[in-house]
């Protein structure tokens, strides 16, 4: 299976990150199950945390050459943002 790729991300509060897809839907991923995993504790500073970017091909978010997340692991696991086209039919940035 193929999921979206990303087009862009945000970080919230409490190792929360928003990610906004290529066909609109947005999904909230909670980081902090991750923090617990010897991979994922640099996330824990939260200046590290914050340089978060996409990757060049969508396919995931890095954090630097050692730590990064599929598209698929936020796709499947994050909660959908009631704005999203999944629940609104509003594409993201477009006015209702």
């Amino acid at each position: 299976m193929s999921y979206p790729k990303i087009k862009e991300i945000k970080v919230l509060q409490d190792y929360q990150i928003r990610t906004l897809f290529l066909n609109g839907d947005v999904r909230i991923y909670d980081c902090k199950p991750l923090l617990e995993k010897d991979t994922f504790k640099p996330l824990k500073n939260e200046i590290f945390f914050r340089n978060v970017k996409v990757d060049s091909g969508g396919y995931g978010i890095i954090w630097d050459d050692d730590i990064d997340l599929a598209e698929s692991e936020i796709w499947i696991n994050g909660r959908i943002e009631s704005s999203s086209v999944a629940e609104s039919g509003i594409r993201y940035g477009e006015k209702p």
